[in-house]
C-alpha cells in the first residue's frame, strides 16, 4: 500500500471521502470483548477489547481514541481493531465517558483537552496486563486530546509511538469553520448527537446537570453547548477560556515519542488553522498533509475493490515501534 494517499477515481470531493466510509463499513467483522472499568470517582469506562486481552498480554497493544460521540461502531474503530487482530496486535478502543450506550454517572463527561481518563487508562492497562510495546491512535477529538496527554506526559508516558487523525488542534477556529457553508450540516448533525447524550443522561439521572431540558432545546450551535455544559462542568470559565486551554496544536512541541499526524488539506471540520508551520514541529514528530481525504475519510482503491488508506498507513508506520524486538 502506497504511503501516500490517492482517493478512489471520482471521489476527491471532501463530503464524498467524509460520508464512504459510512456506506462502506456498514458491515463489523469484529465480535468485541467488551469490559467495564470502575473508576476512583463511582464513574466508569467502557472498553472494547479485539480479543480476551488475559489470553493477548503478551501481544502488541494499540490503544484507540474515538472521536466526538464515537464508538466501537464507528467505521474507523472497528476496521483498526479487526486489522489489529489480523496483525496478532491486542487492539482496544477506550469509549469516553458516556459515549458506550449508557450514559455515565457523574455530571462530568470528557472534552477535547480531558486526559485524566486516559492516563488512568494506560496505567491501568500496564499494570494489569504488564508490560509489552504499546502505542495509541487519536481520532478528531480523540486525537487532540491525544496530543494534550502526550504533551503533559513528555518523557513519562507509557508508550512507544502514537497517531493522530484529522484533530481539531486548534478548536476555536475549528468550531466556527463546521459553522460555515456545506460544513453546516456536520455541525448540525454532531450537535443532535451531544443533545440526545445529554438527553439520555438526564433522563437516567435527573437534575444531575444545571441544564433544565427547555435550555437544552434552545442550544443552537456546539459553542453554546461547550459554553452551557462542557465549560462549567469540567472548570473553564466559558467556551472560549475551555478552547484556548485545551488545543493540542501549541504544546506539540513538548511530545517526546514518535508520532505521525494525518491531515488532509480538504477535510470539512477543520480550519487552516491546525496546519503546523513549516517546520516548528521537532524531529520526533512527522506530519502529513495530503490533498484529498476529508473528514477521517481516505478511502482509496476502486469502487470495485475500495481500500481504507488509515488502515493500512497506520499499522505500517506503527509496526516499526510496535514490533521493533522481532
Amino acid at each position: 500500500m502506497d504511503a501516500q494517499f490517492r482517493p478512489i477515481p471520482g471521489t476527491a470531493n471532501p463530503h464524498i471521502q467524509t460520508l464512504l466510509p459510512r456506506i462502506i463499513r456498514r458491515k463489523i467483522s469484529l465480535k468485541p470483548v467488551w469490559q467495564r472499568l470502575e473508576l476512583p470517582d463511582d464513574d466508569f469506562l467502557d472498553i472494547a477489547w479485539s480479543e480476551d486481552p488475559h489470553q493477548a498480554k503478551h501481544k502488541p497493544r494499540l490503544v484507540l481514541f474515538h472521536g466526538l460521540e464515537g464508538n466501537f461502531y464507528s467505521p474507523y474503530a472497528h476496521g483498526l481493531l479487526a486489522v489489529c487482530r489480523q496483525n496478532g496486535w491486542l487492539g482496544v478502543v477506550m469509549h469516553f465517558r458516556g459515549c458506550s450506550g449508557e450514559p455515565n454517572r457523574s455530571p462530568r463527561a470528557y472534552h477535547s483537552g480531558e486526559t485524566s481518563d486516559t492516563r488512568f487508562f494506560l496505567n491501568w492497562l500496564q499494570n494489569t496486563l504488564g508490560e509489552a510495546p504499546t502505542a495509541a491512535v487519536g481520532y478528531s477529538l480523540g486525537g487532540n486530546m491525544l496530543g494534550c496527554y502526550l504533551a503533559e506526559e513528555g518523557d513519562q508516558v507509557p508508550l512507544e509511538a502514537a497517531v493522530i487523525v484529522s484533530a481539531p488542534l486548534m478548536l476555536d477556529p475549528c468550531s466556527r469553520r463546521l459553522e460555515q457553508g456545506l460544513s453546516r450540516v456536520y455541525h448540525r448533525y454532531l450537535l443532535g448527537l451531544l443533545k440526545q447524550s445529554t438527553k439520555r443522561k438526564l433522563v437516567r439521572y435527573p437534575g444531575i446537570m444545571p441544564l433544565p431540558d427547555l435550555s437544552l432545546k434552545n442550544i443552537r450551535s456546539i459553542r453554546e453547548f461547550d459554553d452551557a455544559l462542557t465549560a462549567p462542568l469540567h472548570g473553564f470559565k466559558d467556551a472560549t477560556d475551555y478552547y484556548q486551554k485545551c488545543s493540542a496544536l501549541p504544546v506539540l512541541h513538548q511530545i517526546r515519542i514518535p508520532l505521525l499526524i494525518i491531515h488532509a488539506k480538504d477535510d470539512p471540520f477543520m480550519s487552516p488553522d491546525v496546519i503546523p508551520e513549516r517546520n516548528s514541529l521537532p524531529e520526533n514528530i512527522e506530519y502529513q498533509l495530503t490533498e484529498h481525504g476529508g473528514h477521517v475519510g481516505f478511502v482509496s482503491g476502486t469502487w470495485k475493490k475500495p481500500q481504507m488508506w488509515l488502515e493500512h498507513r497506520i499499522p505500517e508506520w506503527l509496526t516499526h515501534y510496535l514490533e521493533k524486538n522481532k
